[in-house]
């Protein structure tokens, strides 16, 4: 889907900017190879590219002139060069009139998935006396926000995850009664066979962790040296999928167990600071829109991980609270952020995002995931919340 590049200027005006300038080599920027059309398309470009869409007026390109068709497809003219004099040339005459534009960057890289144009290319940029700003709320607006259809597609998403993640701690509390010996890997495989039966896709199995794997939070199961689970152990169960339709969008859940009638009092204390910290971000996100306040990702996750602190736990804090959400698991929106990076994004309507904080050990992990979809009535959890670790018997 090409940028509509009225609504990207009417977005340009209210953001006081003079244009945003999508850049890329070789593949190097693929959120302006999405936004320009060029990722799907199969078009492969070897020299650089550049396309202004200033807030006023027509878009304008700078291509090589082997490959002037680069930019064909979308709205204005484009300039052509060869030789490196006449890209700098081409560059200053593209840039003429502008103050202050957009691009793929991030101050001191606060925000890698955003910061894709490399310092000398804001050099050049900035040496023709054109200030560069990032445009990470710009990509949020044009690639984060959720489509009615894409909504609806989360939420089916969402409830065939929970019925998987129900499957999986049934499947396991059988075995254990059978006396059948079960491996977190033999758990992950059936989860993936109940993924297709649900019409679930995902870019990687989930995360079936016991004990001290669940301290691991990118822990996976192997076939070969994957943990047996036994009684009286906790198990972390993460999962994610969509569906198999176009533009489908990500749903993303974590759920606690313990194979046992009674979970011990330190998996209690760990999880309901887990579970507390989690509420207290869904709680500032939803007062804050009902007050009408905007919103950033940092601020949730400073939320979460005080009531984390309060708790003791800081030292067992590995990573941020939540991510975007969209066709790709980690979504091109606003993270919930102020542990791993700063994330001043606003939390958009339109969008979607997980709040997940967790709390890691030697001996074991704990994790609680919901997703939030900020929808027409203001940002909801779209699936269960988890209040207590369920026991597995």
């Amino acid at each position: 889907m090409l940028l509509d590049v009225s609504a990207v200027q009417a977005a340009l005006r209210t953001a006081g900017l003079d244009g945003w300038l999508l850049y890329d080599f070789h593949g190097s920027n693929p959120v302006a190879q999405r936004l320009a059309g060029l990722a799907s398309s199969g078009h492969i470009t070897s020299r650089r590219w550049y396309y202004l869409i200033p807030a006023q007026g027509a878009p304008k390109g700078l291509v090589h002139k082997i490959e002037r068709r680069t930019l064909a497809h979308l709205p204005g003219a484009s300039t052509e060069y060869a030789g490196r004099v006449e890209l700098e040339a081409g560059l200053t005459a593209l840039l003429a009139g502008m103050g202050t534009i957009a691009m793929e960057y991030s101050p001191r890289n606060a925000i890698p998935s955003v910061s894709r144009v490399d310092a000398g290319t804001i050099e050049l940029v900035r040496d023709r006396g054109v200030q560069v700003v990032s445009s990470g709320d710009l990509i949020q607006q044009f690639e984060a926000v959720w489509s009615a259809e894409a909504l609806a597609s989360h939420r089916a998403a969402s409830e065939r995850l929970y019925r998987v993640k129900d499957r999986a701690f049934a499947a396991i509390a059988a075995r254990l009664r059978d006396g059948v010996p079960t491996t977190e890997y033999d758990i992950q495989t059936a989860m993936m066979a109940w993924f297709a039966e649900e019409g679930l896709v995902t870019a990687h199995p989930p995360i079936v962790a016991a004990q001290e794997n669940a301290g691991n939070p990118h822990y996976q199961p192997l076939a070969t040296g994957s943990r047996a689970i036994g009684r009286g152990e906790v198990v972390l169960l993460d999962l994610w999928g969509k569906l198999t339709s176009p533009d489908a969008v990500y749903a993303d859940i974590s759920w606690m167990g313990f194979t046992g009638p009674e979970p011990p009092a330190t998996l209690v204390a760990a999880f309901t600071a887990a579970r507390d910290a989690r509420d207290a971000a869904v709680t500032l996100i939803q007062e804050a829109a009902a007050a009408g306040r905007e919103v950033c990702g940092w601020e949730a996750d400073a939320a979460a991980r005080r009531v984390l602190q309060a708790a003791g736990f800081g030292a067992a804090i590995l990573h941020r609270t939540g991510h975007s959400l969209g066709e790709e698991v980690h979504g091109n929106g606003a993270h919930l952020d102020d542990y791993e990076t700063r994330d001043e994004r606003r939390l958009l309507p339109g969008t979607g995002f997980t709040i997940e904080p967790g709390l890691y050990f030697d001996t074991f992990g704990v994790r609680t995931e919901i997703n939030i979809a900020w929808g027409p009535d203001g940002p909801e959890v779209t699936g269960p919340r988890q209040m207590a670790v369920v026991p597995v018997v």
